[in-house]
Order: structure tokens, then sequence, then C-alpha cells
């Protein structure tokens, strides 16, 4: 008994050296800037919402959060180079809804996403608008689906490319109102919405802040918005699963994540911050008014998250039969 409680001893002292460092650099953390890395070019909703709590967190930690941004192969080389940065709490990534469908549709990613990262907190929740050229004649879902199946093949829809999420939508709403139209992938979402409004395709799932001037311009018509409840923003927009497809849901998210090693001092500290940051008016309230729910999650809740809304994705690209050839 006396040697065992010796090793005890000794191996408890021998935990507590090798965790003195990283204590230590929690405890000073950030001594210098920290890299966010954003996976679209500059401008897109992605990148504006990024600045925003980029921002708002280089006044809370004292150190400059800088923007990187990362566009290229569907969001991998911004995860490619978050997985392999230093575990050390100065590179961040933003993770999007186009990483967890893409975990199912690719198998030669050059990261693992539920292996490699730590969440840190979801920043957002996006619903769709199912948004349609005003020259249409149809004013809600069931008369758009009436109109389909009367033409089959003959309605097209746009997507921001095959395996987005508005390529989901178009294609979950095809199959759960029994009709058929054809998908037009675009390079990003803004081609399709400027197609949609020359009416060289019949529609789009679109954001509301992307679309929001061109609805109220008369130059697109909102028919539902996707998420399970109606959206603050647009009361009177009814959803998908209310328009008599029950259970239609496709929302989109951004978030924050580490490389998976990052001393859990310093990922709580940041997600702390950062939930703080997005129940403010400046950032929270602005989000709500452009049509984004501002979320603020745990660093647990956001990596259980991240990992459910994969499975999910898993499932859903299986049934619906989207692959990326």
């Amino acid at each position: 008994m006396p040697n065992r409680h010796r090793s005890t001893q000794f191996a408890l002292a021998f935990a507590a050296v090798l965790l003195a460092p990283v204590a230590q650099a929690a405890s000073d953390y950030p001594v210098r800037p920290i890299r966010l890395l954003v996976p679209v070019s500059a401008g897109g909703g992605a990148d504006i919402s990024s600045r925003a709590v980029a921002a708002r967190l280089t006044d809370a930690l004292g150190q400059q959060v800088v923007v990187d941004n990362r566009p290229g192969a569907a969001g991998s080389i911004a995860l490619e180079t978050l997985a392999g940065a230093a575990p050390n709490g100065y590179t961040m990534g933003l993770i999007t809804t186009t990483h967890a469908i893409n975990r199912s549709l690719s198998k030669k990613l050059p990261y693992d996403l539920l292996k490699d990262f730590v969440g840190v907190s979801q920043l957002t929740a996006q619903p769709y608008c199912l948004s349609i050229n005003p020259k249409i004649p149809a004013h809600n879902v069931q008369e758009l689906l009436s109109l389909a199946r009367a033409q089959p093949g003959k309605l097209t829809y746009g997507s921001a490319g095959t395996g987005s999420l508005s390529h989901l939508a178009g294609e979950l709403l095809a199959k759960m109102g029994n009709m058929k139209w054809v998908h037009v992938p675009y390079k990003g979402g803004v081609l399709g919405i400027n197609d949609t409004i020359s009416g060289n395709i019949t529609g789009q799932f679109t954001t509301i802040i992307g679309t929001q001037q061109h609805v109220k311009a008369g130059r697109l018509r909102w028919l539902a918005i996707s998420s399970p409840a109606r959206s603050k923003v647009v009361p009177d927009l009814p959803t998908v699963a209310e328009s008599g497809l029950p259970g239609f849901s496709v929302v989109g998210f951004y978030g924050i994540a580490m490389p998976a090693a990052t001393p859990k001092p310093i990922v709580d500290r940041v997600s702390s911050e950062t939930r703080r940051i997005l129940q403010s008016p400046e950032v929270g309230g602005r989000f709500a008014l452009d049509g984004s729910e501002p979320v603020g999650s745990s660093s647990r809740e956001f990596t259980a998250f991240i990992r459910s809304e994969a499975e999910r994705y898993a499932v859903l690209t299986r049934e619906l039969g989207i692959r990326i050839e």
C-alpha cells in the first residue's frame, strides 16, 4: 500500500509538471494577434458575420483578431489550414453548413471534421427563403408544386453549387412535394439570384439579407421560409412546413472552431466572450435584423452540434441521391 500511495503521488506530481506550461499559457492568453480563417471571399454573409464578431473579440481579448479569407475547394482550404495550425488558440476558423454537408459528399477531404476540431461557439442560424421570379404564376408553395407537376422538368432552380445547402433545399422540396424541377448550379448564390430576377431560371432558395431588397422592389417573390418556425424579420412569410410539407427544415449555420488539442481554458474563454458578444444589440441584434438568429453556444454544445449536423446531412444527401462526381 505505501508503494502504491507513493506511485500515485508521483503520477500526480508528474502530471502537474506537464500541465503547468499549459495552464500558464492559458492564463496569459492572448499575447499576440489571433487569426480567424474564413472559407469564403470578402463581402459575403459569412465574411460579414465573421468580421463583426472579430472586431468585438479584439476589444474583449485585448489583441487583434484578424480575418484571413481562404476561399476555395468548397471551404476545404481554410479548414485544412486550421487542422494543421498549432493548437494554441492563435488560429481559429469559421465552420459552416457546407463543411457538414461536404463530409458526406467527399471521401478525400484533407481534414476530419469530427476529429480535427473543437467547437468554440455557434454564431448564427440562417433560414432560407424560397424565391421565384414574379412572372411565375405561383403565389404560394402549393401553387408552385402544382405548376411543376403539370410541367415535369420544365421549371428550374438555382443553387450556390452542387452539394450546397440551397441545392439540398431544392431537392428536398422536390422530393417532399412530389414534383420535378431542374437543378442549375452556379459558382455562388448571387449568380442564381441574378438569373432568377432576369427570368433565366424559375427560382432559388436564398437568404433574407441577400434578397430582401429585390422582394421590396418587386424583382423577386418570396413564397415561404425554410426554417421550422417563422422568422421574426418577416413574420408574415409562412414556413414551407406549414405550407403543406410538414417536417421540411433547412437551416444554415456559422460557427467558430479551433484545432482539437487547443487547451480547454483558452477555448472556454473565447467561447464565453463570443457568447457575450452575440447577446449584444450591436452584433446579435444586427444579425437578427438581417434575418439570422444569433445563437452563442458553449464549446461542448457547438462540438456536439457539428457532429449532429454532419450525421443529419449524411442521411439527407443519401436519401436525395446527391453526390459530387
